[in-house]
This record gives C-alpha cells, structure tokens and sequence, in this order.
C-alpha cells in the first residue's frame, strides 16, 4: 500500500497553496522535512508574501485540527508580538484549509542561514528571544497540545517502537532492558526533584529551527510546540564538554533573564531531558517507518550495529543522569 504523501502531484500542491489567495508560477522545490512535507512555491508578486510562499502539508492523523490551530494561534500570539516567529497566512480568517486529504497551511518565505550558534554574541541574542517567548508562553496554557512528560516522550514512546518488528530479536532485550531501567531512573529522579512549572514552549528549538537574518533570529516549525518545563528550548542549543555546555548556557541565560524568569532548578532536567529524547527518536524513526522517506533517510535504522550502539547510549546515559550542568557561574 503506497503512504499517503504518494498522492501529493505537483498540481495538487500547487492548487492547495493557491487557494490561499496567491497565483503560483509553476516552481516548486520540495524542502528539508522528514514529518510534514513543505515546498517553497514561486508566486507573482503579492503585497504581503512578496514572491514566495513555503506550503506546510500536516502528516495525516497525526495531529488533531485543534492542536495544529493551537499551534497557529501561538505562533500568531507570538509574532503579534513582534517576535521573530513565523507564522501562517490567513485567508478569509482561516489559516488552515483540507484539501485533496491533507491539512494546508501557508507561511511567508524567511530568507536566512544557519546562526553560528558557537559565539556568545549570538547565544545571548538568541536566549533574549527565548526569554520573550516563553514570557507570552507563560501566560496561557495549551488545551489540544501535548506535555513535555516521561509517559508520552518515554514510556508510550518505548511501547510503540517494541510493537514494531523493526528491533532485530539478538538485540531486541538489550535495548529494552537498557531503556527501561533509563525510564525508570528519570522518573525516580523527577519524582525527587518535584514538580516544575509547565509553560507553552516552542517545543523543538534546536539550531535547524532557527533561521539568522540581517534582524537576528527567526524561530521556525512550531510543529512540536507543547508543555513543558523552560529547559526543554534551552538544552538543545548546547553541545560539546561539560564545561563548554556550561558557557553556552551562561551566554543563552544571559539574554533569556533580561525578559523572563528562569528556575535555576531545571537545570537538573537537562540529562532527563536528553535520555528521553533518546528513547522518543528511535520510537519516532520506526513510527514512520512506511513513509519511503524515512528508509533513504535511515538506512541503517535496522541493523544491529545501529541498535547494539542505541543499547550502549541509553546506559551511558542512565550513568551521568546525576551529571548535571553546575548553576555555580550563575
């Protein structure tokens, strides 16, 4: 049976976009998207979208209509605002239409690179963004969106990925014994830290989510946006040592603290954080293991190399889950 994004021709992607109310050229290019599909569509010239538009087509039955107009409405939320977050068009008051099967949404074209994400300049600029964000993000709760917790990003993550026959059997009980007892530790260790206030984040703000323009940064794909505790928009822009995380994140709360709080305590969450992601990833690539994007993109997701490697990360994970970033140069 061919995936449903099998039926998305070129002039059913053209036609979809043109019901937005802009006349598409014909040029089309298909944009780096694993879980939705996105193209960039030429248009004559518009008032408001110049001409370019970028089409979002939701993978089907994975999201509600209510979480994605929940996610359109923050991102307008947002940008009412005046902060660099991209939101969709609006046609009629509507900024999501069905069509031939899928969802639609438009957004104006962002022209912008990759942020040098390693200089404290650009950190502190970042985090001044994020601190704003997450000051609007704490003044409303989501109602369709999902939480930031170890049931939906551990446990329920696990369980789909063991329903699969995508774990080759020789090392099928290594791996869920590993990542059991990693669940099983995060959720002790949450359990001990207690709870933590959940705002609406972005969700996924890692550096492929962030455009650099002449202004700084535009914030992209609200598509993973949810509860959860401040730390998760944080974490993901960190990498390296220890002592190189540390800076960085001194830099990103530099800039976060000039507009919104940040609760020192969470910085305890950061390796939780990091062992469910872990966990949710491998559970996500088999979930989406009919999509004939995902075999080109992940040839070697069923080898057992690849899950023997996945075994030994969750457990050198569960060993530094007391390793969190010192708070001591804040």
């Amino acid at each position: 049976m061919s995936h449903p994004y099998a039926r998305l021709a070129p002039e059913v992607v053209l036609d979809a976009i043109e019901r937005f109310g802009v006349q598409c050229t014909g040029g089309l290019t298909p944009l780096n998207s694993y879980e939705n599909r996105v193209y960039l569509a030429e248009t004559d010239p518009h008032p408001e979208l110049g001409t370019s538009v970028v089409a979002k087509f939701y993978r089907p039955e994975r999201w509600t209509d209510d979480a994605i107009l929940e996610e359109h409405r923050y991102a307008e939320e947002l940008a009412d605002r005046e902060i660099p977050v991209v939101a969709p068009r609006k046609i009629s008051g509507v900024s999501l239409i069905e069509h031939e099967g899928f969802r639609v949404a438009v957004y104006p074209r962002i022209r912008g690179y990759a942020p040098e994400i390693d200089r404290p300049e650009i950190l502190a600029w970042v985090g001044r963004f994020l601190g704003r964000i997450h000051a609007v993000g704490a003044t409303s709760s989501f109602h369709a969106r999902p939480r930031v917790d170890v049931d939906t990003l551990g446990h329920g993550a696990l369980n789909r990925l063991l329903e699969t026959d995508l774990l080759p059997m020789e090392v099928r009980t290594p791996y869920e014994a590993a990542a059991r007892e990693l669940l099983t530790a995060i959720e002790a260790r949450l359990q001990a830290l207690g709870p933590t206030r959940h705002i609406r984040l972005h969700g996924d703000c890692h550096v492929g989510n962030i455009l650099w323009t002449a202004d700084g940064p535009y914030f992209v794909d609200l598509d993973d946006c949810r509860s959860g505790p401040a730390v998760q928009d944080l974490w993901m822009l960190l990498s390296g040592r220890s002592d190189e995380m540390e800076q960085q994140l001194g830099h990103l709360l530099g800039g976060y603290r000039q507009f919104h709080d940040f609760d020192h305590s969470e910085l305890a969450f950061i390796e939780l954080l990091r062992g469910l992601r872990s966990v949710h990833y491998a559970s996500w690539i088999a979930g989406r293991w009919s999509d004939p994007a995902f075999p080109r993109a992940f040839p070697w997701f069923g080898t057992v190399r690849y899950w023997e490697d996945q075994a030994q990360e969750l457990r050198d994970q569960l060993a530094c889950l007391d390793d969190v970033l010192s708070p001591a140069y804040l």
